[in-house]
């Protein structure tokens, strides 16, 4: 990478950052934290930071939606979970509220719930419930919702093994 007029602490500082970018995006915040503990002043940080923005490599906006997708695929949680993390992440309030209001929260359990349903095939209705219902809350999904996904998988679950 050459310099467009920048200082070699600037160049090492953004070689950090994109080594940082390369496993996942991350929160301007994230990457500020990052470098600051890895020893480089505030002024380089700034200008490494204003460089990956310029460039679309720093963006919280994207990073936020990226985060719900990520979430959304592999590992869902409620909104309130989401919002959660996106603010630990640095995500401002505004940005948050834009990117969890399209989440929908019965088909992020349900979702959620499947996977663990799976594992839990063996188990009584007692069990089954218990287990279940642990694992949403933990996900931060309400009492209410929890109580209808469970039910809704335990009825699809006595509906296969009913037509087996």
């Amino acid at each position: 990478m050459s310099s467009s007029g920048s200082s070699p602490e600037v160049e090492h500082c953004l070689d950090a950052a994109y080594n940082y970018l390369s496993y996942r995006p991350r929160s301007e915040v994230e990457l500020r934290i990052y470098l600051k503990r890895h020893g480089y002043e505030n002024y380089f940080i700034e200008s490494a930071l204003a460089k990956l923005k310029q460039q679309g490599i720093v963006d919280d906006v994207a990073f936020a939606r990226f985060w719900r997708d990520s979430r959304e695929s592999f590992s869902p949680r409620s909104s309130t979970a989401l919002r959660s993390e996106l603010k630990r992440k640095g995500i401002d309030s505004e940005t948050i509220a834009e990117t969890i209001g399209e989440i929908d929260e019965e088909s992020s359990a349900y979702k959620a719930a499947q996977k663990k349903a799976k594992v839990l095939a063996s188990s009584d209705y007692s069990s089954f419930h218990h287990k279940l219902s642990a694992y949403l809350w933990r996900r931060g999904f309400n009492y209410e919702l929890t109580q209808r996904v469970v039910k809704r998988l335990w009825q699809e679950r006595s509906g296969r093994e009913q037509n087996a």
